[in-house]
């Protein structure tokens, strides 16, 4: 008797992601931490001096966080209802945040009540900053308003009421100590100059804007809102250099990574995803369990923070680089050891002894070897193999037809197995790979089941999604193959065009030919 021949099993090649040095880069980060706060993280802000702890606005308390704690350091808890946008001045010394009750506070991180509170916004404050001369404050609340405010003196400098909705978003420039810039509900960007007395520049972004950065040389501008993320050019009067529609829900916050090269976004559809600021193309992305509200890189891209809807904070570190340090191991045998001998060719004299190699069966296969075909399909039917592998569930139909047992496997299942079945044929049996053998399947398992439609509503709606599915990939065929039409026409037209311009060149030809000849 021959011996059992193992199922093969269709090897299809699968298509390998492409590393990059970004994504060698941005995968370089350890397991996520994930810490619970009091509600929706709306703000995140790092230190811009070591040892960059960061500030945590939700609800109505501002946590700040050591670089590798789980538990807030400090907690500034004065706040009447919700507080919003806590940010740090760039010396790290002072914070600053707005409220519901439309009050700005100023905080000394060294202390915990606050040093000074501005009022004059009549609702709610969503934004507030520093300007970077370190002695006023930008506001811009739920009353339209755009408010500049004096630290020493606590008093008001300014208020520009442009906007005609919420004003939700602002930074300010980094070069000019005069310059920032808001983002509003009514879908405008406008840049302020704190020595004139309205904007000096209106951009229209087209969504209500939840997010603007501007870059470090104050050249470039980046707004928010929407599914778009639009980079401007400010000094040729804010000319739209590129718009980005990479997410799938409404982009909430930007931010920029220390060397200002790679462009972050995180969006209400739970992905955070990075730009290069040459090409602007994606070049990597994060996923996250639930929609993203705020996100925050540390001065030196050591520590990723993402603050969701649901209240969680998830804190990302990087892994620390390997030393190269040659640790004194035990000498390994040399590589002629392991391959000494195996060029040998053995002399006639030679008794040769083989050494027989034990063959390790699957599952099915031992069903098979034992005709057993039902219990056979009900191994490769598993869900760990449908899911992961079903060019093994395939490959043993296949086998089971070639024996021609498959008629009378897939015969005398219940309810539930007639349902696993349809399931698997009506997801995977559009694929190309797997079509000629799981029409064939759905074919019999049509012919046996047929007198049983109408007594399980499960197994008619597995049917119905069958037909669907089916239904769809013969729209798709009919409408490739009018494209081929098409195209064929096309090329066609080409050939005769190509064909004709020869013939018109070896005409021309010719003539001149004759013309010559009648010359001479």
């Amino acid at each position: 008797m021959a011996a059992y021949k193992p199922v093969v099993v269709q090897a299809c090649p699968k298509l390998g992601e492409r590393i990059t040095q970004d994504t060698l880069y941005w995968r370089g980060y350890k397991t996520p931490v994930q810490i619970k706060e009091f509600g929706a993280v709306n703000k995140i802000d790092f230190s811009p001096v070591p040892p960059y702890n960061y500030a945590v606005t939700a609800s109505s308390r501002i946590h700040i966080y050591g670089r590798y704690s789980q538990e807030p350091i400090k907690t500034f808890s004065r706040f009447r209802d919700a507080a919003y946008c806590a940010t740090y001045r760039e010396d790290g010394r002072l914070l600053t945040a707005g409220s519901e009750d439309g009050n700005i506070r100023l905080f000394d991180i060294s202390g915990r009540a606050p040093l000074r509170q501005f009022e004059g916004h009549t609702k709610p404050v969503h934004v507030v900053g520093f300007l970077s001369d370190k002695y006023r404050i930008f506001s811009g609340g739920d009353d339209y308003s755009s408010n500049l405010w004096d630290i020493p003196s606590a008093t008001e400098i300014i208020s520009y009421s442009e906007h005609s909705d919420y004003v939700r978003c602002g930074c300010a420039s980094k070069v000019n100590a005069d310059v920032f810039v808001t983002g509003s509900y009514d879908h405008t960007v406008k840049l302020f100059d704190a020595r004139t007395k309205s904007s000096v520049m209106t951009i229209e972004h087209g969504h209500p804007v939840e997010s603007v950065l501007l870059f470090p040389s104050g050249g470039l501008l980046v707004s928010a809102g929407g599914r778009y993320v639009k980079v401007w050019d400010v000094l040729k009067g804010g000319q739209l250099l590129v718009s980005l529609k990479n997410h799938h829900k409404t982009v909430t916050c930007l931010c920029l990574n220390s060397s200002g090269q790679r462009l972050l976004s995180g969006s209400l559809d739970r992905h955070v995803k990075i730009y290069s600021t040459t090409s602007y193309k994606v070049v990597h992305s994060f996923d996250y369990a639930t929609s993203i509200l705020s996100l925050a890189l540390s001065p030196e891209d050591e520590t990723i923070v993402v603050g969701m809807t649901n209240g969680v904070l998830n804190v990302k570190h990087r892994k620390p680089e390997e030393k190269n340090e040659k640790s004194q191991k035990k000498r390994q045998p040399a590589y002629r050891t392991y391959v000494k001998g195996k060029t040998y060719m053995p002399k006639e004299e030679d008794f040769c002894v083989s050494k027989p190699v034990k063959r390790v069966l699957r599952k099915y296969d031992k069903l098979l070897r034992s005709f057993q075909s039902s219990k056979a399909l009900d191994a490769v039917l598993e869900p760990p193999i449908m899911l992961h592998t079903p060019e093994v569930t395939v490959a043993v139909m296949q086998e089971l037809h070639r024996r021609g047992t498959l008629k009378s496997a897939l015969a005398g299942r219940d309810e539930k197995q007639v349902n696993l079945l349809l399931t698997f044929v009506a997801r995977r049996v559009i694929e190309p790979r797997f079509t000629p053998v799981l029409v064939t399947v759905a074919d019999m398992i049509t012919d046996i089941y047929q007198p049983v439609i109408g007594q399980s509503a499960i197994v008619d709606k597995q049917f119905l999604k069958l037909q669907e599915a089916i239904g769809k990939e013969i729209d798709y065929q009919e409408e490739l193959l009018e494209v081929l039409g098409m195209m064929d026409t096309l090329f066609a037209t080409f050939t005769k065009k190509t064909d004709t311009g020869v013939e018109e060149n070896k005409t021309s030809g010719l003539t001149e030919i004759i013309e010559t000849n009648t010359k001479y």
